[in-house]
C-alpha cells in the first residue's frame, strides 16, 4: 500500500483490500462473502438498473487514541436502510447481517482506518440493490447487499470552515409524498443538475425548498439544515427530508449543552433571524454556513462576521467529534468498540 496522506484526504473513493457481499435468493439471505474485486456481475434486466430498486447508507468508523476502532450509531443506519427497503419494496437486511458485514469489512481493511488525530475516518458504504431480472415494472425476487469502505477527509473541501450556499428555486429534490425521506439513489440523481449549477456559481451546495409552496427549507444538498437563535437549535420538519443520524445526534447534544431544540417548518422569511446556520450529515458532519444567497431575489443572509464558525456550532462539532473518537464519555450509548 502506498503511503496515504491522512491529513489531506479528500472525500472520495480510495481502493482498499476487500469488500463483503451477501445475496438474497429463494426468500432468504445467504452467507456473507468476501471479495477483492471492485466489480459486480449483474443481469442486464436487474431491477436496480431499470426501476431504481436501490438504497444505500453512509457511516463512519474512527480510531481512538487508545488504538481501538469505534463505530458510531450503526443501528440507526441499519434501521434507515430497512425503511428505504420498505419504500422501494426490497428485501430488508437484518441487524445481525448488517453488523456482521460491518465488523468483517473493517477487520479486513483495518490498515485503512485513519490514525487518531488525522481528522479523517473510515467511511462505510452499505449498498442494497435489486439484482433479479424483471422487464415489467415489479419488484425483484433477488437482491445483493454489500459494504465497501474508503478512508475519507471532510465532504466539503473547506472542512470545518464556513461555506456559501444558494437557495435553489429552479429544481426540486423530492416531492412530499415521494422518496425524499428514504436514502435511495434517485433522490441524488434528481439533485445533480442543480448542484452542478450551484458549484459552477461558486457555492459549496444548494438549499432546496419544499416542492409544494417553495416557501420552506428542505435540504442542504446532501445534508440537513439547521439554524441557531435565541439559544435554540432549529431544524426543518418535512415529509421529504432524509432523517439525518448526525442531525438527530446534534439535537440531543444541543439539549445537553442547555439549548432548546425544535424540529419544525422553517420559512425562508426566518433566515435573517438566525445567529448561526449550518449543514449536517454523516459525510459533512457539520459545515457552518457563511452566507446564503437567494437565486431568485439575490438577497444575501450572512452568519459570520469574521469568517469563523459560530460558538454553538463549534461546541456541537467538538462534542460530537470527541464522542466519536472516544475523547469524551459516550453518555447516550452511541458508540460501539469493535474487536477486530
Amino acid at each position: 500500500m502506498n503511503a496515504i496522506d491522512w491529513k489531506n484526504l479528500p472525500f472520495g473513493y480510495l481502493k482498499t483490500n476487500y469488500n463483503v457481499r451477501c445475496y438474497f435468493r429463494d426468500g432468504k439471505w445467504g452467507e456473507l462473502e468476501v471479495s477483492s474485486s471492485e466489480k459486480i456481475d449483474i443481469h442486464i434486466a436487474a431491477t436496480c438498473l431499470h426501476y431504481g430498486q436501490e438504497a444505500f447508507e453512509g457511516l463512519k468508523a474512527y480510531m481512538g487514541k487508545d488504538g481501538k476502532v469505534r463505530l458510531f450509531r450503526w443501528r440507526e443506519n441499519a434501521k434507515r436502510m430497512r425503511r428505504s427497503a420498505q419504500g422501494v419494496l426490497m428485501a430488508e437486511v437484518p441487524d445481525e447481517l448488517f453488523f456482521e458485514a460491518i465488523k468483517k469489512v473493517i477487520g479486513l481493511n483495518k490498515e485503512f482506518v485513519p490514525p487518531y488525530g488525522s481528522g479523517a475516518s473510515l467511511y462505510l458504504r452499505p449498498l442494497l440493490i435489486g439484482t433479479g431480472p424483471q422487464v415489467g415494472v415489479k419488484a425483484a425476487t433477488e437482491y445483493m447487499f454489500m459494504i465497501f469502505v474508503s478512508p475519507v477527509g471532510p465532504y466539503f473541501k473547506e472542512g470545518f470552515k464556513p461555506v456559501d450556499m444558494m437557495i435553489c428555486r429552479t429544481a426540486d429534490r423530492a416531492a412530499p409524498l415521494g422518496t425524499g425521506h428514504i436514502k435511495v439513489g434517485g433522490n441524488y440523481a434528481a439533485s445533480l443538475v442543480s448542484l452542478k449549477m450551484g458549484h459552477d456559481r461558486g457555492f459549496a451546495s444548494v438549499i432546496y425548498l419544499d416542492a409544494k409552496e417553495k416557501k420552506y427549507i428542505d435540504e442542504c444538498g446532501p445534508a440537513n439544515f439547521f439554524g441557531i437563535k435565541d439559544n435554540t437549535y432549529i431544524t426543518p420538519a418535512s415529509p421529504s427530508i432524509l432523517p439525518s443520524i448526525t442531525n438527530m445526534s446534534l439535537i440531543q447534544l444541543a439539549i445537553d449543552l442547555g439549548l432548546k431544540a425544535e424540529r419544525r417548518p422553517i420559512d425562508i422569511a426566518e433566515l435573517p433571524t438566525f445567529e448561526e446556520a449550518g449543514a449536517c450529515g454523516t459525510a459533512a458532519v457539520i459545515s457552518p454556513i457563511r452566507k446564503i444567497v437567494d437565486e431568485k431575489t439575490e438577497e444575501v443572509y450572512e452568519y459570520t462576521k469574521d469568517g469563523e464558525p459560530g460558538p454553538i456550532s463549534v461546541k456541537l462539532y467538538n462534542r460530537l467529534n470527541a464522542i466519536q473518537t472516544g475523547d469524551e464519555k459516550d453518555e447516550h450509548g452511541w458508540v460501539d468498540l469493535l474487536e477486530i
